[in-house]
């Protein structure tokens, strides 16, 4: 069985910020970082929710 990575909170928003904030499409970020596109899109996903749900 393969174990699963994990990444720190600050990874995860720095990587957000390369997509959301420097424009870099997921795939070529997700690829730079090596980490899936599916994983970084979830995090961006799972980041609008909760950024949402603070303004509220």
């Amino acid at each position: 069985m393969k174990n699963r990575k994990t990444y720190s909170k600050e990874f995860k928003l720095d990587s957000i910020a390369l997509v959301r904030d420097q424009n870099y499409p997921v795939a070529e970020a997700a690829r730079n970082l090596d980490v899936s596109a599916q994983v970084l899109g979830r995090w961006i996903k799972e980041a609008t929710v909760f950024f949402a749900k603070e303004r509220k």
